[in-house]
C-alpha cells in the first residue's frame, strides 16, 4: 500500500480529529492483502462496456436552499443571504455562488426533493443506496462493490473499484464503501486513507510525497521508481506467484501512476479544474479540485466507479461565509468535470453524481448557521446518456419537506446501475446467511424522467 501524508485537521461538530494521506492500494483487511483480492477478483464476471460512475460525496450536509433550492418567498430567517441567478435553461435559477454551473445546466439533473436521510454524519446512503440498518449479514455492498463483483475490471492495471475519498479511522463518516456481504475483493482500491498507525507501518511508503507536493510528478514518479527498485533488487520476485507480482504490477504501474499524474493534461485543462486548497482551516475533506480530474482520468484509464469526497458541509455557525468560500471551488471542479465529458465523448457512458447526507435547517440559528436536517436534500446528476436540463422534485416554501415528487436514495442509485448497463432484477446474490439479495428493493425503479 502506498501513502501519500497530508496535515492534520481537526473534526466534524463531533470533535472527531480528521488527518489525510492519499495512498494507493490500501485494501489489506483482516490479514487480507491485495494479492488474495486479486485472486478472488479473478473469479469475478469480465468486464463489459465500459460504462463508469463518479460519485462526488459533500460530507457534513450541504445546506440544500443554499446551493440548488433558494427560497426567496420566505422569511429573512429562512430565506438567508444568497440571491438566484438565471441558468441555460429557462425557469431554472440557482445561487449565485454557482455561476459556472449555471453555463451547463442544460447537462444537469437537480433534485430538490432527495428523502430517507437516517441524519448520521455518514455516507452510507450515498454509497450504497441504503439505510445502515437494518442491514444483511455482511452488511450491505457500496455500489462500486456490485459493479466491480458484476462487471470486473476493464483494465488490470487499474482497479473497478476505487475510491478517492479522504478517510478517518474514527466515527462512520469516512465510509467510503465496501464489499459488504460481496467480500472484500470488491471494496474500494483506496487512494486516500485514515490515520491509524498500524496501517502506516505496514505500506509502502511514497517516501517525503504530502498531498501538498502530489502535482510535483517529479517527486512521485521518483518514489514510484524507489519501490520498483527496492522490490527488483530483494529478489522476490522470483519467488511470489502472479496474482503476487499482479499486485506489485498494479502499485507501481505506470497507467496508474500516469492516471493520478495530472502535469501529463493540458494546462489549459489544469486550469479549468482549478487549484485546490489543502491546508484548508475548516475540517472534512480536503478541498482538493484536482481530484475531480484525476476521478476523470482514472475513469478513462479503466476505472468503472470512482468515489471522491470534497470541503466540509457540517456549518453549524458562519453557514453564510463558509459556502462562499468552499462553493467556487465546487462550482469550478464539478463544471469543468461536466465538459470535459462532453468534449471527450463520455458523457453517454460515465454518470456524476453530486451530494450529502441530508439538507441543512431551514431556519437559522443565532450563529448565522443551520443545523441538522434529514427530512430534504438535494443532488445534482450528469452524463450518463440522461435527458437533463430539468428539474425532478420541489419543497414547500420554507424548504422543510417535499411538495413534489420525493426522490429515496435507492431510486438515484437505481438509476445509476441502469447507467452503468445492470439489470436491476436480473441481479441476485446471497449475503452470509444464504439470503437473496438484489441491487434494489423490489419495486424500486430508475428515475422516469431521465431514463
Amino acid at each position: 500500500m502506498l501513502s501519500i501524508f497530508g496535515k492534520s485537521r481537526r473534526g466534524y461538530c463531533d470533535r472527531v480529529d480528521r488527518r489525510d494521506f492519499l495512498h494507493i492500494g490500501g485494501m489489506a483487511l483482516g490479514g487480507l492483502g491485495l494479492s488474495e483480492l486479486l485472486r478472488a477478483e479473478s473469479r469475478a464476471a469480465g468486464g463489459r462496456s465500459h460504462k463508469a460512475l463518479i460519485n462526488v460525496f459533500l460530507p457534513g450536509g450541504p445546506p440544500h436552499q443554499d446551493f440548488w433550492d433558494l427560497k426567496l418567498d420566505a422569511p429573512s430567517e429562512i430565506r438567508g443571504e444568497f440571491q438566484p441567478i438565471k441558468t441555460n435553461v429557462p425557469g431554472l435559477d440557482i445561487c449565485e455562488v454557482f455561476p459556472r454551473l449555471a453555463t451547463v445546466m442544460d447537462k444537469c439533473v437537480v433534485i430538490r426533493s432527495v428523502v430517507g436521510a437516517t441524519g448520521g454524519h455518514d455516507a452510507y446512503q450515498c454509497m450504497t443506496g441504503r439505510p445502515l440498518n437494518p442491514a444483511p449479514a455482511g452488511g450491505w455492498p457500496a455500489g462500486g462493490a456490485w459493479v466491480s463483483k458484476l462487471q470486473g475490471a476493464v483494465n488490470k492495471s487499474i482497479p473497478p473499484h476505487l475510491s478517492l475519498c479522504y478517510k478517518t479511522d474514527h466515527g462512520p463518516w469516512g465510509y467510503d464503501g465496501d464489499g459488504g456481504f460481496l467480500g472484500i475483493a470488491h471494496s474500494p482500491f483506496k487512494l486516500v486513507g485514515g490515520r491509524n498507525e498500524t496501517s502506516k507501518r505496514e505500506n509502502m511508503t511514497l517516501q517525503g510525497i504530502t498531498l501538498d507536493r502530489l502535482q510535483d510528478r517529479r517527486s512521485l514518479l521518483t518514489s514510484f521508481d524507489q519501490i520498483r527498485r527496492e522490490v527488483d533488487s530483494s529478489g522476490r520476485m522470483s519467488g511470489i506467484d502472479d496474482f503476487t507480482q499482479q499486485a506489485i504490477g498494479i502499485l507501481t504501474s505506470s497507467e496508474l501512476a500516469d492516471a493520478i499524474d495530472i502535469s501529463k493534461e493540458d494546462p489549459e485543462t489544469i486550469a479549468r479544474y482549478g487549484k485546490g486548497e489543502t491546508g484548508f482551516r475548516d475540517d472534512g475533506a480536503p478541498k482538493m479540485t484536482e481530484n475531480f480530474l484525476i476521478a476523470r482520468r482514472l475513469v478513462e484509464a479503466g476505472a468503472r466507479v470512482v468515489s471522491l469526497n470534497f470541503s466540509r458541509w457540517d456549518h453549524h455557525g458562519q453557514n453564510f461565509q463558509a459556502v462562499r468560500q468552499d462553493a467556487p471551488l465546487l462550482d469550478r471542479a464539478t463544471t469543468a468535470l461536466i465538459e470535459d465529458l462532453y468534449l471527450r465523448g463520455l458523457d453517454k457512458d460515465v454518470t456524476v453524481v453530486v451530494w450529502g447526507e441530508f439538507g441543512r435547517t431551514p431556519k437559522i440559528n443565532p450563529s448565522a448557521g443551520r443545523d441538522h436536517w434529514p427530512q430534504v436534500s438535494t443532488a445534482l446528476l450528469a452524463g450518463g446518456g440522461m435527458r437533463t436540463g430539468q428539474v425532478i422534485g420541489a419543497t414547500n416554501r420554507l424548504g422543510e419537506y417535499a411538495t413534489e415528487r420525493p426522490v429515496a436514495f435507492q431510486e438515484i442509485w437505481a438509476t445509476i446501475y441502469r447507467n452503468l448497463g445492470l439489470d436491476l432484477r436480473a441481479v441476485r446474490e446471497f449475503d452470509l446467511r444464504g439470503r437473496p439479495q438484489y441491487l434494489v428493493d423490489e419495486g424500486v425503479q430508475p428515475l422516469r424522467e431521465v431514463v
